[in-house]
């Protein structure tokens, strides 16, 4: 992961699969909607992208703050229907951890 600016935020999102569809159900579903030409949208960097087994998804992205909005509506036109979405703003906290095990040798 890159450096992050002051201007800009993490955000983990959590697509969690609509379970009472099947995978081809919830691919065709990303498909019509055009979900994967959309998200994440322009001047949004995927920091890490996770299969969590049996919830869904799990996305981190790194984007300008005024992006927020952008990220947003793009979930909403696009996941919603294959999965349900959850917002969790986020921090990199490997830098703190990485300092906290230098000072315990």
């Amino acid at each position: 992961m890159s450096e992050q600016k002051d201007d800009e935020i993490l955000l983990t999102v959590m697509l969690k699969h609509q379970q009472d569809k099947n995978l081809a159900e919830i691919n065709a579903k990303l498909d019509n909607t055009g979900f994967w030409k959309t998200f994440p949208p322009e001047g949004v960097e995927v920091a890490g992208w996770y299969v969590m087994m049996g919830i869904g998804q799990v996305v981190i992205l790194k984007l300008p703050a005024a992006k927020l909005r952008e990220v947003n509506l793009a979930l909403e036109q696009t996941a919603w229907g294959a999965f349900s979405t959850e917002f969790h703003p986020t921090y990199d906290f490997r830098p703190v951890w990485e300092a906290i095990k230098a000072r315990q040798k």
